[in-house]
């Protein structure tokens, strides 16, 4: 996989909600190069606030918080995700879920998406490299299961567009996301979901470059506000 070195460059670009992007991060959407943690976990804070605003039935979860789950005790999940599950209508769940298994430091070679479908009580795979994340999704569904107190494990590797490069992987986990997202809000569920098209992975980089752009815009003109008001 393609992953850029770090660059000396860390100035701040964009302060969001919970998240805190760098010129580093967002140099990652502008060539060939693998998403790290930063990257997604703001544009699934940007889909829970914005694009999906008070659709609480979805829930987008950190892959630090996805992480965390993969590495702690069945007994103690419920400590990361108590807190986001506070709203009772949590219906459709997104973990953005990495090959990394080291638990100090950030990193991994491939993302992908587990779906948890409340209403059909299963959890969906997608998988933008056929197989490559099985195992981590697999596991990490058995430990879901105990948290959910469900009584079968229904689990499926769902049919996904498939990369054609080695770094967009992080990419199609963003496009699947959203796209699920939608066809869960109208239609109740994840399974029967058509296929993303090729053309809206080429273009998803260029978009959130330009979100980043319109929130940056967005919070100097609040601030030029704020001292005004001094």
């Amino acid at each position: 996989m393609h992953k850029k070195n770090i660059m000396s460059q860390n100035n701040t670009v964009l302060s969001y909600k919970e998240s805190l992007l760098r010129e580093s991060d967002v140099d990652l959407l502008k060539g060939p190069y693998w998403l790290n943690d930063t990257i997604i976990s703001f544009y699934f804070e940007y889909l829970e606030t914005e694009r999906f605003k008070n659709k609480k039935m979805l829930l987008f979860v950190p892959p630090e918080v996805t992480q965390c789950i993969k590495i702690a005790p069945e007994q103690e999940i419920h400590v990361f995700l108590d807190p986001l599950l506070a709203e009772a209508n949590r219906k459709f769940m997104f973990f953005a879920l990495n090959d990394h298994e080291l638990t100090e430091s950030s990193g991994g070679s491939h993302w992908s998406l587990l779906v948890f479908s409340r209403p059909e009580g299963c959890f969906f795979h997608f998988d933008s490299s056929n197989g490559t994340n099985h195992q981590q999704a697999y596991e990490l569904s058995q430990k879901l299961i105990f948290y959910f107190k469900m009584h079968t494990h229904q689990y499926e590797d769902s049919m996904c567009l498939q990369q054609n490069n080695g770094y967009d992987c992080g990419i199609h986990v963003l496009c699947n996301t959203e796209n699920l997202s939608h066809f869960a809000l109208h239609y109740n569920k994840i399974d029967g979901c058509p296929l993303i098209e090729a053309k809206v992975v080429g273009h998803k980089r260029l978009e959130i470059l330009d979100i980043i752009e319109n929130l940056q815009k967005h919070n100097s003109f609040s601030n030029y506000l704020s001292l005004r008001k001094l």
